[in-house]
């Protein structure tokens, strides 16, 4: 009967009506959650197959549909381990399921969130508000290189960081093809080179020549700067390695002996007191030669100082790496060296704070300024985003509609923001108006066929 099925379609109405109402009211409460993502009602139409010249009365359904793929607006937030995606992705979390001697237990699978706003807790696990524990891809410490594949929970240690012995200097000049030390005379011939006769021992022997205490004055006036790098013993007592280079050969040369090749030797002080036949500066041990093109001729990838000590503090060996950037010889107005030096050893230290980087690392940073990397903030991205099954506390688990999660680095990671809900109030109060003024006209369709039926049955009268 048309009345029945008026009515039963408005009541369908009413109920889809409710619905809408629901999520309205779920999106508005949660106005000021973080990384919420609001929920929007689809209405359809529901027919049953009939004549299209006599077409049956249909009904309304609602249904849900997730808005996991729109962004909301980013805030600034003082805390630096709040973290806001920037465009596409899903923070990977894990929940805790229990805990045995005060150690928290997880489960096995993963779950997916945009809420940000992560503090250390007493373990160093990286928490949100929500209670999920956020994941990344572990990173070597000394390398700062990828060590896994797989998402690991991220927990930082704020133990003491020990000391490191300095192994390695990593070292980049530039000589000038015409050095201006304080013996240069343009008007003498070769004054710019090492006159190995001016010294009480040859200082050029390779491997074992020294500059006594005694000669130590007479070097620096025929040599030049080669800057200098704090490095450190395996206990962590600082020691400053002052290197400085002295021309020996030349191109122009006008000496018998020469070889007509531009050729440098490198020194480095090792005792800043030294006097008599006490050793002052050290010979590298390594010729470098260079051709007409200003380039090392044979090249030099790495030289190593074997049994360095300075001033009393035992170093060890320490590997001079060139291969970050070249040793050149160019002219240069002034004559000096162009170099940068860095070493990779430090003192201990403790440990201050962690921070996330540019890169979406999160770092931690101690006491003697050493940054150490702990893990890659890997994000998880959805080929259907809008079927992820919604969980308490703004997190989202995988389904079959959603497919797998691709780890990815789509969206950037903002540090100290938060990204907040993407609900805009003044649109759900128009839909709550709207919502109510249907609502209301199935109410009327409702009580316009109850009296028709009413009309209907006084008809027997």
């Amino acid at each position: 009967m048309g009345i029945f099925s008026a009515m039963n379609t408005a009541i369908t109405g009413l109920n889809a009506q409710s619905t809408a109402l629901e999520h309205i009211s779920n999106n508005i409460a949660n106005s000021q959650t973080v990384g919420y993502k609001r929920t929007e009602t689809s209405f359809s139409e529901l027919v049953q197959e009939s004549n299209p010249r006599n077409q049956a009365l249909g009904v309304v359904a609602a249904t849900s549909r997730a808005t996991n793929d729109i962004q909301g607006q980013t805030q600034n937030s003082a805390t630096d381990t709040h973290f806001a995606i920037n465009g596409d992705g899903f923070f990977i979390v894990s929940e805790q399921q229990s805990t045995v001697d005060g150690e928290p237990i997880f489960g096995n699978d993963n779950l997916y969130t945009r809420r940000g706003d992560f503090e250390l807790d007493t373990n160093g696990y990286l928490v949100n508000s929500s209670g999920f524990f956020l994941k990344g891809l572990a990173l070597n410490p000394d390398t700062g290189n990828q060590s896994g594949s797989v998402p690991e929970l991220i927990q930082v240690s704020g133990d003491f960081l020990p000391a490191k012995a300095t192994t390695e200097i990593d070292y980049t000049l530039n000589l000038p093809s015409q050095p201006s030390t304080s013996a240069v005379d343009a008007q003498v011939a070769d004054s710019e080179l090492l006159n190995i006769a001016s010294f009480a021992s040859n200082p050029t022997v390779a491997g074992t020549g020294i500059v006594t205490g005694a000669d130590a004055q007479e070097f620096i006036n025929q040599s030049i700067s080669g800057g200098s790098v704090t490095s450190f013993n395996a206990t962590g007592v600082p020691a400053n390695i002052e290197f400085r280079w002295a021309k020996t050969d030349s191109v122009a040369s006008a000496v018998a002996t020469s070889t007509n090749t531009d050729k440098w030797e490198l020194f480095y002080l090792s005792d800043t007191s030294a006097t008599g036949t006490d050793p002052a500066w050290k010979n590298s041990g390594k010729v470098y030669a260079f051709g007409a093109d200003g380039k090392l001729s044979p090249a030099v990838d790495n030289t190593t100082l074997s049994g360095v000590s300075v001033n009393g503090i035992v170093l060890g060996d320490i590997v001079l790496d060139h291969t970050s950037g070249e040793v050149t010889q160019f002219a240069t107005v002034d004559g000096t060296a162009r170099t940068t030096v860095s070493q990779n050893g430090y003192t201990a230290g403790e440990f201050v704070s962690v921070a996330l980087s540019d890169d979406g690392r999160i770092n931690a940073n101690y006491s003697n300024g050493r940054t150490i990397p702990i893990s890659s903030v890997a994000l998880a991205s959805f080929s259907a985003s809008n079927s992820l099954a919604k969980t308490n506390g703004g997190a989202f688990r995988e389904t079959s509609n959603s497919g797998s999660p691709v780890y990815t680095t789509v969206g950037s990671i903002v540090s100290g923001a938060l990204e907040s809900s993407n609900t805009d109030i003044a649109d759900e109060f128009s839909k709550l108006i709207i919502t109510q003024q249907a609502y209301a006209a199935n109410t009327r369709i409702v009580s316009t066929g109850d009296e028709m039926m009413q009309e209907t049955l006084n008809m027997v009268r």
